[in-house]
Formats: C-alpha cells, sequence, structure tokens
C-alpha cells in the first residue's frame, strides 16, 4: 500500500510542478517546453514503477521499467541487430522509396490532370486497405526478407505523400500564378519559384505522418514472415516466451527510434520553411 501512496505522491507533485512551469513568467522559453514533457514523462515512469511493485503484478501482465532497463541493457546487441534489420533495412529504405516516388508522382499529377482525376482516388482506396490483409501478400511476394518489409512501408507511405505533396502544389493563389504568367515564367520557372516553395509544408507534413507509418509498417509486417532477426519477429517470439521485458525493451528501441526519425524531419522543416507562420515563435 505505501508504494501506491507514494505513486499518488508523485503524480501530486508532477501535477504541481508542471503547473508552476506552465503558469510561470517563464513558459513560453525553450527550456521550459523542454522540461514539461522530460517532468511527465518521469512522472509517469516513477508511478508505473511504484504501482507495479506494490501491487506485486506479474511479469507477464506489466514488467516495472527497472525490469526493462535491465533487459535492455543486457540485450543490446540483440536490440541492435533487430534495429538494422527492421528500421534501417526495411523502415528506411521504404520510406526513402516510397515517398521520393509519391513526390515524383505528384508532379505528374499536377502538370496533367488525368491523372489527378484518375490516380486520387484510387490512392485513396488503396490507402484505406488493411496492412494485416496487404502485408502476407506483400511477403510472399518479394520474400522473407527485409525487402518484403520495404515493400509493405512503399505502400503505406506513398498515397499520404502523394495526397499531401499534391494538395501542396495547389496552395498557389490564383493571382500568385497569374503574376508568374505576366513576368513570361514556363512552367517550370513557376513551378520552381512558386508553387515548390509553396508546397514544402504540406510535403514536410507528409513526410512527418510518413515516418510513423514507415515504423508500423515495417515491423507489423515481420509478425507475417521474416528471418530470425528483426523488432516484429522478437516481438512474436517474445510473446509466445511470455518474455515481455524483452517486448517492452523492443518498443523501447521503436519509440526512440521514431521519435528521433520524426525530431530528425521536423529539424530540417524548420530550416527549409523558416518563413512559414508555424515556424515562428
Amino acid at each position: 500500500m505505501i508504494p501506491v501512496l507514494g505513486a499518488f505522491g508523485v503524480w501530486l507533485f508532477g501535477w504541481w510542478l508542471n503547473s508552476r512551469l506552465a503558469s510561470g513568467p517563464y513558459s513560453d522559453t525553450r527550456m521550459v517546453r523542454f522540461l514539461a514533457p522530460l517532468i511527465f514523462g518521469l512522472t509517469v515512469i516513477a508511478i508505473w514503477e511504484l504501482v507495479v511493485r506494490g501491487l506485486d503484478v506479474p511479469l507477464v501482465i506489466l514488467p516495472a521499467p527497472s525490469v526493462i532497463a535491465v533487459r535492455f541493457a543486457d540485450s543490446v546487441p540483440i536490440l541492435w541487430a533487430d534495429f538494422v534489420q527492421t528500421i534501417i533495412k526495411g523502415a528506411l529504405s521504404g520510406y526513402l522509396i516510397g515517398c521520393g516516388s509519391a513526390f515524383l508522382m505528384a508532379i505528374a499529377v499536377d502538370r496533367w490532370d488525368f491523372l489527378r482525376l484518375g490516380l486520387l482516388p484510387v490512392g485513396n482506396f488503396v490507402a484505406a486497405l488493411p496492412i494485416v490483409g496487404t502485408a502476407p501478400i506483400l511477403v510472399m511476394w518479394f520474400g522473407f526478407d527485409w525487402h518484403s518489409k520495404a515493400a509493405v512501408v512503399v505502400v503505406m507511405v506513398f498515397f499520404p505523400m502523394l495526397v499531401n505533396t499534391v494538395a501542396g502544389l495547389r496552395e498557389a493563389t490564383a493571382m500568385q500564378r497569374d503574376l508568374m504568367e505576366t513576368y513570361a515564367a514556363t512552367y517550370w520557372q513557376s513551378f520552381l519559384k512558386l508553387r515548390l516553395p509553396a508546397a514544402m509544408p504540406f510535403v514536410f507534413n507528409g513526410l512527418k505522418i510518413s515516418t510513423t507509418l514507415a515504423l508500423i509498417g515495417a515491423i507489423v509486417a515481420e509478425f507475417f514472415g521474416s528471418p530470425t532477426l528483426g523488432m516484429g519477429f522478437r516481438i512474436s517470439t517474445s510473446v509466445g516466451q511470455l518474455s515481455l521485458d524483452m517486448v517492452w525493451a523492443e518498443i523501447v528501441v521503436a519509440a526512440l527510434a521514431g521519435t528521433a526519425f520524426y525530431g530528425l524531419v521536423a529539424m530540417i522543416e524548420k530550416g527549409v520553411t523558416f518563413w512559414h507562420p508555424s515556424q515562428r515563435g
């Protein structure tokens, strides 16, 4: 009972501290924006640890963060091999191929209206297909190695990236396009000087959405066939062995990789679209 009461005390302290930071004179500073989520996360971990320990929750139900940390430290070589197989080979390669091809296709769709009228409805249909239905088919087509996982990622990221890029390329107003025509600008001059810069916030929105989809696609695809390594394979086999601490260690790796991936794209976006109102302040 004492650990549970301690968890409640930790929650109250975290609430009070974040409230003071949010309502203080430095609430809009970069330091407070960094500390607030950090304090919140540490509070959740501390409560998790105290509640699991205090209530003697079985390992197969929910391991304590300390147990997960020990398993993480003891399994770094395995986790690294799984990370390379799933994230570097599967997710990253599929992300680059899918987003790159979607960007080029968006230019073609913007250039020729019949593609926009014919392809986008089909894209919406394909994007609605469940991954659990398409992943086994792609695994059978491309084999059990990382190539099939990359193919699943390509399917998942292609149409969100395509739709966002097409919407961005149509963001420039009619007055702005007419002004470029009065300067006798060609299609490609207007594209490079006006429409592509205006589309950049939409392009990066698609890129950021695709970071999450790429990780999900690569991990889920490994449930339907994989060599003896990979994050999805490890999670599946560890669940069968009731080794939930290893499952959570893989989840931590996926969370860290996804956060770093998203943060990298957001950092590049901030440098490219520094002029956009969303990047101010």
